[in-house]
Order: structure tokens, then C-alpha cells, then sequence
């Protein structure tokens, strides 16, 4: 992957805005809760273990919580050789991270891509708990699902079961000014969960705050770790189907999100729909470590 694409390396002297991981998140099954966590390796295609699920239909159609809400209710726990997955009502259900089984073909999206099959056991824990003839697949590592090339350009970005890009980065600035607008509605406030982000932005120490969804318009991220420096590049602006109207506590839905976003988060840059964070590319740091706290730096893109 190349380290240069164009971007203008911004230092602590010059840099347009001065940030800091504020949070990190890992969601293993594509549509279950996510995991909260304090570091990560970067991966080619993003966090590592992030996405590199995903449940299936009889089809080998990928399911989501737009379909099946309860997905938000299964929690994944990441040890050092398994997954443990919970739900109420449910046995834990263990998934070695060094072992599949059978080779197949599923479809996220439009892409059809090579995974591999992790056994009855899985395929009956899901079906249970969702109530639908379901398996539990994992991405073949030697397949490449590439970004599309329509917002990365000539870089050639990866990654696995993501709705199409490696990460998405977001600033605790949006969601502030989000839960301002619900609150003057007499609408509680809601969690960054619902969102999904992988990296989120917060306020650095003696530098000027984050402005909301100024992650919009970041050119390159510069994010100094302790193997050298990680560029990250935020490509396209993430459009937002009605998950985030569902409480990752209770798997309900209610409009109030997407009704509030509806009201100021119109993005012609995707033909007007509701944006909320920036889906992001790997261009520099595979195999670097990422860690809440590190500090980032960008200059602002004006296009």
C-alpha cells in the first residue's frame, strides 16, 4: 500500500488542527456490538479483527441489524485465542481465532467475496437467538474487497466485511452537538455506539477544540505511534441508514435520530443523504499500534 498519495504531512508547528484519540472500537461481527478497546493493530484493512465476521443467510447473503435488530444485543469479547459471544438468554459461544471451516462464497453488498464457513455450531447459536435459518462466516484473509475506487482515487484501500471502507473516523464534537439538538427537543442523549465509529476524535490539550464534523473536511490524519507514523485518509462522508435509530441496550428502534439528523445532515456530496462521520483509508502504518490518547494531526481540505 503507498505511503504517499498526496497529502500534505502536517507537523505540531503547522497543522491546521491538533487532536487526540478519545476512543477506539472494534466491531468482530459485522452488525453486533462493538468492542470498546484501549489499542489495536492497524491492519490493511483496518483495525485488526474488525469486520472479520459477518453473519449469513441460507443464501450466503450478509444480514444486518436493518433487517435483524437484535444483532445490537450480541456482545463480542475478544480473549487471546477465541471470541466469546453473548446474548441474553443464551450459552456463550466460543470461535477460535485460528480456526475455520468450510470455503465459501457470500455477498456483502454488490461484492461477492471468499470466507469461510465457521461450522453448525455457530450457524445454530445465531439462528436461535435471531429466530432465522442463519451461519457465521470469517473473511478469507487472501481476498482482496477493494474500496471503490470512485473516493479513493488511485489508491487501491482494502477491506473486509465494512460496508466499503477500512475505518470510520468520527469526533465526539459531532455526537456533542447532536445530543445538544435532542436535548433542546426534550429527546435524551445517546451513545457514540450508535454510530459504530472506529476511531474517534476528541479535543486536544492546548490546542483549539474541534469544531462539529470537522472531520468532514481533514486531509490527511497524521497519527505519531511507537513504530513511526500512521496516515490515514478520510475519503468519503458515511451515509446513514436507520441502525443509529436503534438503542444498542434494548435493540429498539425510534425515529428521533435520523428525524434530527434529517434537519441539518443533508450531504449533496451524497446526494443528500444523512452523513454522520468520514469513511477512512489506510495509506501509511500497517502493523503499527494505535492507542487512545495518541495525538493527531491534519491540515483542512477545501475543495
Amino acid at each position: 500500500m503507498s505511503e504517499t498519495s498526496g497529502a500534505i504531512a502536517a507537523t505540531a508547528a503547522d497543522a491546521d488542527l491538533q487532536a487526540v484519540i478519545t476512543g477506539l472500537w472494534v466491531y468482530p461481527v459485522k452488525s453486533c456490538a462493538g468492542v470498546p478497546v484501549t489499542e489495536a493493530i492497524l491492519t490493511e484493512t483496518g483495525l485488526e479483527f474488525d469486520r472479520a465476521w459477518m453473519v449469513v443467510d441460507e443464501n450466503g447473503v450478509f444480514v444486518t441489524q436493518r433487517e435483524l435488530p437484535r444483532m445490537a444485543l450480541i456482545q463480542p469479547q475478544l480473549k487471546y485465542h477465541d471470541m466469546v459471544l453473548r446474548a441474553p438468554g443464551m450459552l456463550a459461544l466460543h470461535i477460535a481465532l485460528d480456526q475455520v471451516q468450510e470455503p465459501v462464497r457470500v455477498k456483502v453488498w454488490d461484492d461477492e467475496v471468499q470466507a469461510y464457513d465457521m461450522g453448525p455450531v455457530a450457524a445454530q447459536w445465531f439462528s436461535d437467538f435471531l429466530g432465522a435459518k442463519l451461519r457465521l462466516v470469517r473473511f478469507d484473509p487472501e481476498h482482496k474487497r477493494i474500496c471503490s475506487p470512485k473516493w479513493t482515487g488511485e489508491v487501491e484501500a482494502l477491506n473486509q466485511f465494512s460496508d466499503g471502507y477500512s475505518l470510520l473516523v468520527l469526533s465526539q464534537a459531532s455526537l456533542d452537538q447532536l445530543n445538544a439538538k435532542l436535548a433542546a427537543q426534550g429527546v435524551a442523549a445517546v451513545e457514540m455506539a450508535r454510530f459504530r465509529p472506529n476511531i474517534v476524535l476528541g479535543h486536544a490539550a492546548g490546542s483549539s477544540e474541534m469544531a462539529p464534523h470537522d472531520e468532514d473536511r481533514l486531509e490527511t490524519l497524521q497519527i505519531s505511534t511507537a513504530e513511526g507514523t500512521v496516515q490515514l485518509k478520510p475519503v468519503k462522508p458515511c451515509p446513514r441508514c436507520p441502525i443509529p435509530n436503534i438503542d444498542p441496550a434494548t435493540a429498539i428502534s425510534s425515529p428521533e435520530v435520523g428525524d434530527m439528523l434529517q434537519t441539518y445532515r443533508q450531504d449533496p456530496r451524497v446526494n443528500g443523504g444523512l452523513t454522520f462521520g468520514m469513511n477512512t483509508i489506510v495509506l501509511g502504518g500497517v502493523d503499527h499500534l494505535l492507542k487512545v490518547g495518541q495525538a493527531v494531526e491534519s491540515n483542512f481540505r477545501f475543495d
